[in-house]
């Protein structure tokens, strides 16, 4: 079997499909989230902890000259990142949990009981022969 086909069929088998879609998804969710964050999260917080912009606050490590840009430790950014990401886990979260809750009411709706073998039908007429005989 060639690479090329092997890596067809790995490709193509339904896990890696559902993993791709997942992943485009996933990045299109956190574009949403982070322009939540950024843009009507953030600036709320921002207002109450006295008019802060969250995505400038900064540390100047080295200060800029003619041509030269500062050396900045941009820690605010890291801020809104790490609440980006606690959004995004929350709403994980909530999804397996209402999947994890789905499952278990369908494990908890009983299935109709397998009609008996061809051994326990003959078990079953052999036992009412023998009751009938005595």
């Amino acid at each position: 079997m060639s690479l090329l086909s092997e890596f067809k069929t790995f490709a193509m088998r339904g896990n890696v499909v559902d993993l791709a879609v997942g992943v485009v998804i996933g990045a299109a969710f956190g574009k949403i989230v982070s322009a939540l964050v950024g843009g009507i999260v953030m600036p709320p917080i921002g207002l109450l902890v006295g008019g802060v912009n969250f995505a400038d606050l900064a540390i100047t490590l080295k200060g800029g000259s003619e041509g030269v840009e500062p050396v900045l430790l941009q820690y605010g950014a890291f801020l809104q990142t790490v609440v980006d990401f606690t959004i995004i886990a929350f709403v994980i979260f909530m999804v397996i949990k209402l999947m994890n809750r789905l499952q278990r009411r369908k494990a908890e709706v009983p299935a109709e009981p397998a009609p008996p073998t061809e051994e326990v039908k003959l078990l079953t007429e052999i036992r009412d022969a023998l009751k009938a005989r005595v």
